[in-house]
């Protein structure tokens, strides 16, 4: 498999995709969910299953794009996020259409409000943890390998949540604090089937030092292949497992989660790999 042949043709995919993404970003902007806008949340404990037909039926009128999460063994309490900041009596209507219908007693029901500096804050935190980790990553991989495979790897995590953020920002997706978690959980993913074709490169330097390094570089990830593609098919499966059956929380996570794994796999394969021999080969030059 000559991984180094078909790089060009990789860039050019990841940097259409990222330039998409961009151009949404400026013509569109983010879905923001309502962890970063602010908004209303109303819990509802129905004592009964109600499908969430009926339930947007209720409260279309207050808010046509709220989300309707169903909780419970039984699935009979529901929880409506909405992004607007509903007024009390909007809250109190909503309510009593409800109770109307459905006989909610005075504790059957919990509401809060909440402003965008949670959401800001969630961002603010976020953005540090990222930052930490890329940094302690990069200083790991050169003391356990050496620089170029820490940069190489570096721009590999950078690409994997930029396509991230491109899929999202191009399919509309709401942004919440899921999609910061399954980034988070990614960069950890991600490094790890990079090490591992980074630790097969490093041998096969020790072993074949004769060898022209593109070869080697092929012979590396064709021994890995194997391995990685396992990997990830495996957990691949479980992760669409929840999003098809799991609960719309979980399926929040769930969705970033297989969105960063195929990122993840492909930018070991086809970005990490290619940067570090071109880094390589410059050096060797100079």
């Amino acid at each position: 498999m000559d991984v180094l042949k078909y790089k060009k043709i990789a860039y050019s995919i990841s940097i259409a995709i990222i330039l998409v993404g961009i151009g949404m970003f400026f013509t569109r902007g983010f879905n923001l969910g309502i962890d970063f806008t602010g908004g209303t949340i109303i819990t509802l404990n129905l004592n009964q299953y109600t499908s969430t037909e009926d339930v947007k039926q209720t409260i279309n009128k207050y808010d046509e794009n709220a989300s309707i999460i169903h909780e419970g063994e039984n699935k009979d309490t529901i929880i409506i996020k909405s992004n607007k900041d509903l007024s009390n009596n909007d809250i109190n209507s909503l309510i009593n259409d409800f109770r109307s219908q459905y006989g909610l007693s005075d504790n059957s029901y919990q509401t809060e409000k909440f402003g965008p500096s949670m959401g800001s804050e969630i961002f603010k935190r976020a953005i540090i943890s990222i930052l930490v980790a890329i940094i302690c990553m990069l200083i790991y991989i050169s003391i356990r390998f050496q620089f170029n495979f820490g940069v190489a790897a570096i721009i590999a995590l950078i690409h994997d949540c930029l396509i991230m953020t491109s899929l999202y920002l191009i399919l509309n997706i709401p942004v919440n604090s899921a999609f910061i978690a399954a980034i988070l959980t990614i960069l950890g993913y991600s490094i790890n089937d990079t090490i591992v074709i980074f630790d097969r490169i490093r041998e096969e330097l020790h072993l074949n030092k004769k060898m022209k390094l593109d070869a080697l570089v092929n012979k590396s990830i064709k021994a890995t292949l194997r391995r990685t593609l396992y990997t990830t098919l495996t957990t691949l499966v479980a992760v669409l497992s929840l999003y098809i059956f799991g609960v719309d929380a979980v399926k929040e996570l769930a969705l970033p989660l297989i969105f960063g794994m195929i990122a993840g796999t492909y930018s070991t394969l086809f970005i990490a790999s290619p940067i570090w021999y071109k880094m390589e080969v410059k050096a060797r030059s100079n």
